[in-house]
């Protein structure tokens, strides 16, 4: 199954597995990031309103704001 990044949980895992924004800077942005196809996430703390996601990615922690996690599509781990 697969889902944004932004819709994703406390604790729920996946793979990304697709990065797509109308906007080439903000896909350049997440790649920079470390956030790259295949890669394993996990979402660590979201705050109240959802808005920022902190997630763990490659060994480190890792914040990202609601519309930035919306242009992660994520393959979802059982």
């Amino acid at each position: 199954m697969r889902k944004l990044l932004s819709v994703f949980k406390v604790n729920e895992s996946g793979t990304v597995a697709k990065i797509s924004s109308e906007d080439d800077n903000l896909s350049k942005k997440i790649l920079a990031m470390g956030i790259t196809k295949g890669i394993p996430v996990t979402v660590v703390k979201k705050s109240l309103l959802g808005d920022p996601i902190n997630i763990s990615v490659r060994g480190y922690s890792l914040s990202l704001r609601k519309y930035e996690a919306a242009a992660i599509l994520m393959e979802v781990s059982k």
